[in-house]
Formats: C-alpha cells, structure tokens, sequence
C-alpha cells in the first residue's frame, strides 16, 4: 500500500487510491532539504505580514517544519485531527480527481520538489506548492468546508474532449519545465502546442470554468479589502516571488465574483490579475452561485448535449429519480426539449446513487436508450400516473401497446412489467417484441431481447462520471514519475555530500567536519552554486565566526556579479540571518 490508512482514508473509492504512490522520503537530497528551508524561512518572514492570519496558525496545527520536507506519514496523523487526510499523488491528475479527492477531505500532495533552479516558482505541482502552501490555510474551518464543497461540486463538473487534451500538454510542459536538462527547443514547442490548444476551444465547458474558479481561489486568492489584501491562496503562499509581487500595484485587485470563472489563466505565467473575496464565507456564495448554472442542477436538453459533447462517463437524472451512466452518443429533440437519448456501450442504471438490481453494465452492454417526456395528447406524464390512470390507458402487464410521445417517438410491444421507486413512481417500464421508432427510423427492435423503457418526464440534472461509483471499472492509470530522472552526475554527488555535511553540523549530527572546507571546495568547484554559501554564511553568523561571515559574503558578492538574476535571492537569504540575530 503506498500511504498509511485511516478512518478518513479508508472511504476513499478504488479508483481515487490509483493516484497515491509512495512519497519515498529517502529520496529527497540534502539539496532538496536546503531548498524546504529556505523557501519556508524566506515566507514565514515574509507572509507573517501579508497572508490572512490562518496560514500560520495553519502552519503550527498540521505539523509543517521549518527545516525539514513534511513526512507525509507524520503530517497526514496531525491532519486528522482537523477532519483531514493527505496523500502523495502522481503529479498533474485529472481535474475531477483532483476536485474529487478534495470531496473526501483528502489533500493531495505532489511529492516531488523543485530545483534549486526554480526556487521561486515551478509550474509543476510540487510539495513546497502542496504542503506549504494548501496545507496550513485548511486549518479554517470556513475555509476547509469550501474546499470540500468546492472538490464535491467540482467532479461532477462535465468536461469536453478538447479539456483533456489541454490537460496532457499542460502536464507535458510542467514536467519538461522542471526535469533537468530538457532543451529550449523542446519546451517552446510545448509552449506552442498549448498555444494552439487554448486558441481552438470552443466553448469553455463547465470543467474550464470551474477550474477558473479554483484558480482565483484556492491558488490565487485574496481576501479582505482591495486596498490591504492578505494572500490565503497556496499558489501564492508557495511561491516567494509572486508573494511579494502581488502586492505591488503592478498586479490588478479586482473584487472576487462569478465573473472569474470567465477568466482565463496562464500556468506558466506570474498572474497579472488577482480576484479579492472580502471574507470566505464569500467564496461559497459565488461558488453556490456557480453551481446553479451547471447541469447538475439544470439538467435539461443542454446537460444532456453536454454529456455528448464531453465523449466521457457520464449520468443524466430524470424526474423519476432514475439515473442512467454511460457515454452518451446522441439526443433527439421536440421543441428544444430531449425526446430521446442514446448511449453508447457499457451503460448502467441507479436511483439514488444505487445500481438497480439486473441493471448492470452486464445487461446494458451496448447502450442503453429510451424516450423521455409526455404521451401525445395526454396532459398526465407517465410518472404521475396512479394504478387506475396506468390501467385505464393500458399501461400494465402483458399488454400490447403502442405509446407515442412528444415529438414522434413511439413505442410498440407488450409490457412484461415495471419498476417502481420508493415513493412509489414507476420509473421503468419492461416490453418484448418490441419496436421504438422516431418518425420512419427504426430506432430499436428487438429480437430475443428485452426493452427497458426509462420513465421520466424531464431530464433534472446531468453530471461527470457514474451514479454509482461500483458500477464501472475506473482504474486505469498507471503510476509513473512527474518528472523525468535523470541519472546524478558524479560533481552533483559531490555537492549533494557538501549540503547533506552542513545540514548535519547545523542539527548537531556530525560537528566534525570542516566548515572552512566546505567552503573553499564550493568556492574552487561549484562557484555558481549560492544557497550552501547563505547556509555557510548563517553557521558562521550564529557562531559569532565575523572574519568567516566576510568571507562567504565577499564570495556571494562575485557569484551575484557573475548571475545577477539569483541576486536578490542572495540578498534575501542574507538578510534573514542578519534579521534574525537582530530580533
């Protein structure tokens, strides 16, 4: 098993566990651990100013450290205490997975870390990302409750086929971005394929707005007033850079509204926009707000087009409470309303979220369609008809009737029987010898088989994935790494072994080694590398070593020259040992 069970854990579906692998903690290297500590001192420093009150509480409630890479073992036992779990995941998921997981209060976690080379901002989900920024802030209650209705809401979001290859080059580009050594070449040609992606995608469907949604939230978000906002969201709070940046006047504050699931967003980019909510109890307002427009709620001929248009698993619910999950092929329509709809391949029926008895993909394993809707000229839909109405129009068993609905759909054979639901509506009707024809097309006709006629006047909701979770096999994903390994050069060996000796002097593991040495073998060999020459130069501040603190300062000096870009980097992890002996 790759993770530790608990009660919240062991509620997960089969095909939620298919995205947990190992964190294999003994992976991360002294230079993974260097780069933890320095991205969470530089926040603490930082976001004790600006982030809402709730990070740092957060950051004391789910165990997080300062100087060591949260164990997910360890992290995931604090976090139950709050009502929540967390797991280690295969990089980029599936959005609905992703929101879905977030439905059972589990965070999920990218175990990977960034390198040393995008210390301030990786567009791969990682555990700095993960841990350090999602983390803390769901010690809300108010918070953590959005989350969950927002992963409940979210998965049942339908998305189109366009979506999801958009999420395979985002995931592409994310993990060449980050894998060492990808050439230019490669990545602006994922950056270009992406282009071309976002630039033919019709329509956004109900999983791109809501993913919107949770971008100027959960990742992006600010709250309070739009002249003093605090940051809350965990891209923000991860990210050293673009926490400072944001609150700048070069970044737009915009009050947070439903308008934000119309805007659109670059992975890949610092934002130049962000959305402000004045408190979070607002973001499940707008969230509520969102969910009205979706087709889970509205169901309908556009919920049923929807589910087409995404080749996906889908449900439709009718007004009986019968659902049907399949892959929906193709709908006719009466006066802009569903008259007929048609599945294609495994397809099985529930009600309330419970597979029928004898309604399984085994008995449905080639589609599944029915009509919908009213009988012609009777006013009374076949679903409200009392015993005596069903026999006066000689809707009962083995009769041999013919049916005609709205808009041309009729049905011939005889019925064998009906199922009822608890309130007593029937909701299906069986036939043999059976005919369904739409005009002169010949829709069904039967042979030795049975024909279940769905009841339903109205289709009231239309949703992402089956009914029933029991009645498909999800699990088809293979767990593979997030970023590509590269086998580690003999030299990057050597300077791992530099960063792991002063970590271990640092905790008092190993005060033998040569602190001096470490130094000048930096100076003469990894004269580009800067954070071990900061962690040097805190060792020596703390021992009150000032002709060693000159030393590495003067080296750190030349490395800035020779790299201006990591300069300010410099400067930053400088002047948190320098503030930290003053305080």
């Amino acid at each position: 098993m790759a993770y530790e069970g608990n009660s919240i854990l062991d509620k997960l579906p089969e095909h939620l566990k298919q995205f947990i692998k190992p964190q294999d903690y003994e992976e991360y290297s002294a230079i993974d651990q260097a780069v933890w500590r320095y991205v969470m001192r530089k926040n603490i420093d930082y976001l004790s100013k600006v982030a809402h009150k709730s990070y740092l509480d957060g950051l004391h409630k789910t165990g997080i450290s300062i100087d060591h890479i949260p164990n997910m073992y360890g992290m995931n036992r604090i976090l139950k205490e709050i009502g929540w779990a967390a797991v280690a995941v295969d990089g980029f998921i599936p959005p609905s997975a992703f929101m879905e997981f977030q439905a059972y209060n589990i965070l999920v976690i990218a175990s990977d870390i960034r390198q040393l080379e995008h210390i301030e901002y990786t567009p791969a989900p990682d555990i700095i990302h993960e841990g350090a920024g999602h983390a803390p802030i769901i010690a809300n209650p108010e918070y953590a409750e959005y989350l969950r209705r927002f992963g409940e809401i979210g998965s049942k979001a339908i998305s189109s086929a366009k979506d999801y290859e958009l999420y395979e080059a985002v995931r592409h580009l994310s993990i060449i971005k980050e894998a060492i050594g990808t050439p230019q070449s490669k990545i602006d040609k994922a950056e270009k394929h992406i282009e071309e992606l976002q630039q033919n995608m019709d329509e956004p469907s109900e999983m791109a707005l809501i993913r919107n949604l949770h971008w100027w939230t959960v990742e992006y978000g600010l709250i309070g007033s739009i002249e003093q906002p605090k940051i809350y969201g965990a891209g923000l709070l991860s990210s050293i850079g673009e926490s400072a940046w944001c609150m700048t006047d070069d970044v737009k504050k915009v009050s947070y509204s439903i308008e934000a699931a119309h805007t659109s967003f670059d992975i890949t980019k610092p934002q130049p926009q962000l959305f402000v909510t004045p408190n979070f109890a607002h973001l499940s307002q707008v969230l509520e707000g969102f969910a009205n427009t979706m087709a889970l709620r509205t169901g309908g001929l556009s919920g049923i087009q929807k589910l087409i248009h995404s080749e996906k698993l889908g449900t439709i619910e009718l007004s009986t409470g019968l659902q049907i999950s399949g892959k929906f092929e193709s709908v006719i329509q009466h006066k802009n309303k569903p008259v007929f709809f048609q599945t294609i391949g495994s397809t099985a029926l529930s009600f309330r979220e419970k597979e029928l008895v004898g309604h399984s993909t085994k008995h449905h394993y080639d589609g599944f369609g029915s009509p919908i809707g009213k009988l012609k000229g009777i006013n009374l839909a076949i679903e409200d008809m009392s015993p005596r109405d069903l026999k006066a129009y000689n809707i009962f068993e083995e009769q041999t009737i013919t049916l005609e609905f709205e808009g041309d759909i009729t049905i011939r054979g005889e019925i064998i029987t009906g199922t009822r639901n608890l309130k007593g509506k029937i909701i299906l009707i069986i036939f043999k010898d059976c005919t369904v024809t739409h005009k002169d097309k010949v829709l069904f006709k039967s042979d030795e088989r049975l024909y279940n006629m769905a009841v339903g006047e109205h289709i009231v909701s239309a949703f992402n994935g089956p009914a029933d979770l029991n009645s498909f096999d999800l699990v088809n994903h293979e767990i593979s790494s997030s970023a590509s390994k590269i086998a580690v050069s003999s030299k990057q060996k050597q300077l791992e072994n530099l960063y792991r000796q002063v970590r271990e002097f640092r905790e008092g593991v190993n005060t033998t080694i040569s602190r001096h040495k470490v130094f000048h073998q930096i100076c003469n060999e990894f004269q580009t590398d800067w954070l071990l020459s900061v962690e040097l130069y805190e060792l020596a501040k703390n021992n009150n070593d000032t002709g060693f603190a000159k030393e590495i300062e003067v080296h750190l000096m030349t490395v800035k020259l020779n790299n201006p870009k990591v300069g300010h980097l410099i400067d930053d992890g400088l002047a948190l040992v320098d503030e930290s002996l003053v305080s």
